[in-house]
């Protein structure tokens, strides 16, 4: 490959493979050589449609060769005939088609000449076709009797083969062919015998001419066919008529060959080429033809026949073809045979031919000529196209020569010696001819390589440096590098016959200057070639051998290193499994192509294959491969088979379908069958990855058919095709129910269940199940019963009592194993007795325990599930007041004898009864017994108000509490200062003992400064939990006065306020009626104009913006009403949690350390440095009962390990309400 470099200007020389050593270097045209004939034509054929023909002969030669021309082996004079066109300096003319041209026929030889010696071409066939034509002829008609044989005879024309000739009527349709009538290889029409319907008068023979393009048409003939002949010729219609020749029934008679041949004949066929050979016999009825070989090799395959069997037919001849064949025609009346001596020959063919070449002065050579053919060749030699005979009378002989009819020897070659000798063989069946060349020439080496020539290569590679020399004698070469005058010798040096030297593994170091010598004993030359070793192109493609699921995507990376002299020729491209990827090689975009990335996007099966990444410069290529792994699940299995059949087994086998470069760990073989559950499939067993057969254990009467999942390492494959289907035979049952259980719903009855067998288990047809029961202990015999269905009611059974039960599976064909005995108990009755010595102990105010004794065994009557807890309240001890009663209850599961009533309300008159239950419901109650609650700790009062701030003092006002739960003893007031960041101050006490006391004045307050006020009240149990409430005191020189407006009525769109001073900052709030939860639903701070600009207002509400401004914002007041009174209704985030951080009420809290566990909330997070002191006075509750003493209320508080989830049973008083803490926002803020 070369490429020229258009920067450095150089050619650069790049071999990748090394050429032959034995190739022969053609002697270059300036060297005096003899003449070769280069091209020439063959047989050619001058059609009448061409308007010329040319007859090629052309030759080389030093001196120039002139040309000569001989036709039919006379000369011939190219200037003889106007309408031939020569050529100059070439042996080619044309010879135009005018006028009549078949003089022109016969065959020509081109001689080319110099004053070396004369080449000569081989026979060159010129045929000129004559236009056919069948001639003009009148054919009389053919009479014939029904059962005569009958020849038309077509006798074609001549013409350029290959002829195809046609029997066909005058509407060109074709004449009916078979046994009986056939047409010949030469085109006549054969009637082995005749029928009426063969009579026509349109018989027409078509000869076909394709290379002529031309069809000609012969006469019609006409045939008549008659099947009576007269016994007279008057023509009287009453002549008598006598039947002649009405039967013609006769043997077979060949036709072809004719009887005239004999009983054989010869035929020579021309190897390589088709035997044919045809038989044609006539007789009534008609015959049948058949071959036979009678002597030789016997054919390998039956010989073709065609024609209905008249023509044996073998196509390329060889050798073992020859021999005798024999043909036989028969038909009931007899039999005719012909035999065919068949005699294979071939024209001349080279064995060796001789072979010319460049030969030194002094030298000796030999000319072989052999060549073989049937018959055997003549060979004749000629020098520079004379013949040469034996006593070697030419022109000038070579010296010292020696001829004979197969080789031709020379010795002690001169430079007069030279020649052109020609050798041709001929037979009857053709010649051929074979020239050698003898150049006996004595020059100085002739290097043909340019001198200075640039080669390239890269570090790896093989350079070649060329020096293309002629020269006679052979000159020696050496090759040298740079200044050294020493031949280059080493291994990695080979200097091939032609005189190239390549450098193997070349190296950085072999760049340099090269020198070429060669030198023989007529002088010497030589010539330098340069030469560059550039750096080796490197590829990497990564990832390397990826594997990647269908459907996901893989980038291919090729990264390239090359040198930067090649840069501009270096090209990147990418193929797959050998086939090069076009830019996009989808039409839908999945294959993406960016130079040396390759992106494929939802691969397919079909994308799995080796990438090749291809690199070339100008000097070297590379390519490196990653092969891609496509993922799938495997296909699914095939030709599933059953065999090996057993009752209760059959062998399935399968062929595993493709795994898709996963290998299949299991195959899941299902089953259906279509007796019990017709298109549902079941997994029935499982085979490990390379198995392909299973040996399957199945259940009695089932018609199974079975399929096949494939499992990979992807997933699993598609279900194969279903199997065929296959019966088992019936079976007795081999199981018997499971899960016997009694279930009963009335206290006189018993109800017996169990699961029933599953389709598989049945094993036959008619399943019914055999019950058997007897009371335990009292019974000796077993009661039996006989059911289809899986349960059996017994009716005036003894209640709760137990019973052994046995459940056994039955079928048509005998019965299942000794079923096992279950015991189960007869209908439960409601318990008839109650717990006695119930009793009550005082934890706290709100909480105890109660003890009882459980009832006997037999008064449960069924199994004990527990015991119940009712409790109501009678009266309060605070007002006495009696209480419409309402009862909680809680459940304790289990035989147990005690449990913990929590919830209870303080200082109140209660009571109490136990009742034990089973699974048929509650027993009788104990009697009531009747106990008190102490006194417990009050609840928060219902609201603190501050009623009006001064700059060190406030007023405030607080409600009593919701319920005392005691006797109050008066009030617990705490105030501290609060800011911003949630620092507090100390907290202050003030202890309010007068009970009836619901507002205090508080004094020695810092001026602007904000507080958190605190108020609960107290029983002699304790205090219970604070409202709050938070407020700013005025600045120095300021005071503010909290008033309260009537109430407002809820429609209300405005509310006006008066006597406010003037300049004075106010903090209006709207709250509800009640206040009780301190919470405002609107709150602002306004500011009253001062006197010095009330004028410059006046009147302006007299004007129309103004009156629009106000309207507009009393819209906007009443939106934002709505909108807080919607939230509010929802319910906000109260600070609870702070609340009760700061106050807890002492006993609540020992109940829920008690029962609820700790409490935490991460939302609300208590004040820095709230005081412990708060609390400290709170001591934790005696109780310490462990929580499964709890019971279950009806919304069940308890779980089944004893742990409450829930409040005790019941509603709260009516007309009670929950307040809950603080708010924030207090009045007043500012005055």
């Amino acid at each position: 490959m070369e490429m020229l470099l258009s920067t450095k200007g150089i050619t650069i020389c790049l071999f990748f493979f090394v050429l032959s050593l034995a190739a022969a270097i053609e002697i270059p045209l300036s060297v005096v050589q003899l003449p070769t004939i280069t091209e020439q034509s063959h047989t050619q054929v001058a059609y009448p449609f061409d308007e010329d023909f040319t007859i090629k002969c052309e030759a080389r030669g030093n001196p120039q060769p002139t040309f000569n021309w001989t036709k039919d082996g006379k000369p011939f004079d190219l200037l003889s005939d106007p309408r031939i066109v020569a050529s100059n300096n070439s042996g080619t003319f044309v010879i135009q088609n005018r006028g009549i041209i078949t003089n022109f026929q016969g065959k020509y030889r081109c001689f080319a000449s110099n004053v070396l010696g004369t080449a000569m071409s081989e026979e060159i066939e010129l045929i000129v076709p004559s236009v056919p034509k069948f001639p003009k002829e009148k054919i009389e008609p053919l009479d014939v009797e029904h059962g005569d044989s009958v020849i038309l005879h077509c006798n074609p024309p001549k013409g350029i083969p290959p002829l195809h000739i046609y029997w066909m009527n005058i509407d060109l349709q074709h004449i009916p062919q078979d046994e009986r009538v056939s047409m010949s290889l030469k085109g006549d029409l054969y009637f082995a015998n005749v029928e009426e319907n063969d009579s026509r008068s349109d018989y027409c023979c078509f000869a076909a001419f394709p290379r002529l393009r031309t069809i000609v048409q012969k006469m019609p003939m006409t045939l008549k066919v008659s099947r009576f002949k007269h016994a007279n010729d008057s023509g009287s219609p009453n002549a008598a008529v006598t039947k002649a020749n009405f039967i013609k029934e006769r043997k077979p008679k060949l036709l072809i060959p004719p009887e005239s041949a004999g009983s054989s004949s010869s035929v020579t066929v021309i190897k390589g080429g088709v035997l044919l050979l045809e038989c044609i016999a006539e007789g009534l009825p008609t015959p049948h033809l058949s071959w036979v070989k009678v002597t030789g090799n016997l054919p390998k395959d039956e010989p073709e026949t065609e024609n209905f069997g008249k023509i044996l037919k073998i196509d390329q001849v060889t050798a073992a073809d020859e021999g005798t064949y024999q043909c036989t025609a028969s038909n009931p009346m007899g039999r005719a045979k012909h035999e065919f001596h068949v005699h294979v020959e071939e024209p001349p063919r080279w064995i060796k031919e001789p072979e010319g070449g460049v030969y030194s002065v002094g030298t000796n050579l030999v000319l072989l000529c052999e060549a073989i053919g049937n018959p055997e060749p003549t060979i004749q030699w000629k020098l520079n196209g004379m013949p040469i005979d034996s006593k070697c009378k030419v022109q000038h002989p070579p010296l010292g020569g020696r001829i004979s009819a197969r080789e031709i020897s020379l010795t002690n070659l001169q430079l007069q010696d030279s020649a052109v000798y020609q050798c041709e063989a001929s037979n009857k069946h053709g010649t051929i001819l074979a020239s050698a060349n003898v150049n006996v020439l004595n020059i100085a080496p002739l290097i043909l390589t340019s001198d200075g020539e640039n080669y390239a290569t890269v570090v790896g590679y093989s350079a070649f440096l060329h020096c293309e020399i002629f020269a006679s004698p052979a000159a020696d070469i050496r090759w040298t590098k740079d200044d050294s005058i020493e031949p280059l010798s080493t291994l990695r040096y080979e200097l091939n016959k032609n005189g190239t030297l390549e450098i193997k593994e070349t190296k950085k170091e072999d760049s340099g200057s090269y020198a070429c010598w060669a030198a023989n004993s007529v002088g010497k030359r030589a010539i330098t070639a340069n030469l560059d070793i550039r750096d080796a192109t490197k590829l990497v493609v990564t990832p390397k051998n990826p594997r990647v699921l269908k459907s996901h995507s893989i980038l291919l990376k090729c990264q390239s290193e090359y040198d930067s002299h090649l840069k501009h020729s270096f090209k990147l491209s990418w193929r797959k499994d050998g086939d090069e990827l076009p830019v996009n090689s989808t039409e839908d975009g999945r294959i993406i192509l960016d130079r040396d990335t390759l992106f494929i996007s939802s691969a397919i099966l079909q994308d799995q294959g080796v990438y090749t990444c291809a690199a070339s410069t100008s000097l070297d290529s590379v390519t490196a491969e990653s092969q891609l792994i496509v993922l799938d699940v495997p296909d699914p299995p095939e030709d599933l088979r059953l065999s090996e059949n057993q009752n209760r087994s059959v062998r399935l086998s399968w062929k595993a379908g493709a795994s898709h470069n996963s290998p299949i760990n299991e195959s899941v073989i299902e089953f259906e069958e279509n007796r019990w559950e017709p298109g549902r499939w079941q997994e029935l067993t499982r085979a490990p990855g390379n198995d392909t057969t299973a040996l399957l254990s199945l259940a009695p009467y089932m018609n199974y058919q079975f399929r096949i999942v494939s499992v990979n390492a992807v997933g699993r494959s598609q279900p194969s095709k279903p199997s065929l289907r296959y019966a088992t035979p019936p079976a007795a049952p081999e199981k018997n129910p499971e899960n016997i259980r009694v279930e009963a719903s009335e206290p006189n009855e018993m109800v017996m269940k169990w699961e029933p067998l599953k389709p598989m288990e049945r094993n036959g047809p008619g399943l019914e199940y055999k019950v058997s029961w007897r009371q335990r202990g009292v019974e000796a015999d077993w009661n039996e019963e006989t059911v289809k269905k899986h349960s059996l009611t017994l009716r005036n059974t003894p209640t709760f009592v137990p019973y052994e039960i046995k459940v056994q599976a039955v079928n048509n064909l005998g019965s299942g194993p000794e079923p096992n005995v279950t015991i189960g108990y007869s209908g439960e009755d409601v318990p008839d007795a109650a717990p006695s010595g119930v009793s009550v102990d005082i934890v706290n105010s709100t909480l105890v325990k109660v003890f009882w004794f459980g009832i006997p065994r037999d008064r449960v009557r069924g199994h004990l599930r527990g015991y119940k807890v009712s409790w109501w309240k009678t009266k309060s001890m605070l007002d006495g007041k009696r209480h419409h009663p309402e009862k909680h209850f809680l459940t304790f599961v289990g035989d147990r004898n005690y449990g913990m009533i929590p919830g209870l309300e303080p200082f109140s008159e209660f009571r109490l009864t136990v009742l034990a239950y089973n699974a048929k419901g509650d027993g009788p109650e104990s009697s009531p017994i009747v106990f008190e609650t102490p006194e417990g700790v009050p609840e928060q009062p219902r609201f603190l108000r501050i009623l009006n701030f001064d700059k060190d003092s406030v007023t405030l006002s607080w409600g009593l509490p919701r319920k005392a739960n005691g006797h109050l003893t008066g009030y617990i007031l705490q105030y501290q200062i609060i800011n911003e960041t949630h620092e507090i101050g100390p907290l202050n006490d003030v202890s309010v003992t007068n009970h009836s006391t619901l507002s205090w004045r508080l004094s020695g307050l810092s001026s602007s400064t904000k507080y958190k006020f605190y108020v609960k009240a107290c029983t002699v149990k304790g205090c219970g939990k604070p409202v709050t409430e938070e407020g700013l005191t005025m600045a120095q020189g300021s005071k503010g006065i909290g008033k309260i407006s009537e109430a407002v009525n809820p429609t209300q769109k405005f509310h006006p306020i008066e006597a406010l001073e003037p300049g004075t900052e106010y903090t209006v709030r709207l709250v509800t009626k009640n206040w009780v939860d301190n919470n405002s639903i609107f709150e602002d701070v306004i500011e009253t104009r001062g006197r010095a600009y009330a004028g410059i207002y006046d009147g302006i509400s007299t004007q129309g913006w103004f009156i629009g401004l106000m309207c507009a914002i009393a819209l906007l007041t009443l939106l934002l009403l709505t909108i807080c009174f919607v939230r509010r209704n929802k319910g906000g985030k109260y600070s609870v949690k702070e609340k009760e951080d700061l106050h807890p009420d002492p006993e609540a809290q020992s109940i829920k350390d008690e029962i609820f566990g700790e409490y935490s909330d991460s939302d609300e997070k208590p004040l820095k440095g709230s005081l412990q002191s708060i609390n400290g006075d709170i001591k934790a509750t005696e109780s310490a009962d462990s929580l499964v003493d709890y019971g279950e209320g009806e919304h069940g508080m308890f779980n089944e390990d004893g742990s409450f989830i829930g409040a005790y049973s019941g509603s709260k008083e009516k007309g009670s309400v929950e307040s809950t803490g603080s708010s924030t926002a207090t009045f007043p803020l500012h005055a």
